[in-house]
């Protein structure tokens, strides 16, 4: 069996989920970010696939722009054919390998949110 030293405890997991919501909900039209980048903003950064995993089982996150969040290549979700649409309808350009154009698009909130 592994040992994770930076295992969640309860409470910590209820703040991750609380902060990801937040950090995703700031996510301005037209813009993407990261898993990553939303996982270091949670204060885990050991944590990117918490963050999709989050996303996809918190009730009511659906309400949120979750379209806007992509690996940090710029692929979009395994699965979720809408995602695209969802951000060419925002002006959001793809690069010929259907990954999105990370320099155009990447939104680095600051470190304080």
């Amino acid at each position: 069996m592994h040992d994770y030293p930076d295992r969640m405890s309860p409470e910590q997991a209820r703040a991750f989920r609380d902060a990801v919501l937040n950090i995703v909900g700031q996510i301005p039209r037209g813009r993407v970010t990261t898993y990553g980048h939303i996982a270091a903003l949670a204060g885990w950064p050991s944590h990117p696939r918490m963050v999709g995993r989050t996303l996809r089982y918190t009730p009511g996150a659906e309400s949120l722009p979750c379209h806007r969040v992509v690996n940090k290549e710029g692929r979009t979700a395994p699965g979720w054919s809408r995602q695209r649409t969802l951000l060419e309808a925002e002006g959001i350009r793809f690069k010929s390998n259907g990954h999105v154009d990370m320099q155009k698009h990447l939104w680095e909130p600051e470190t304080e949110l």
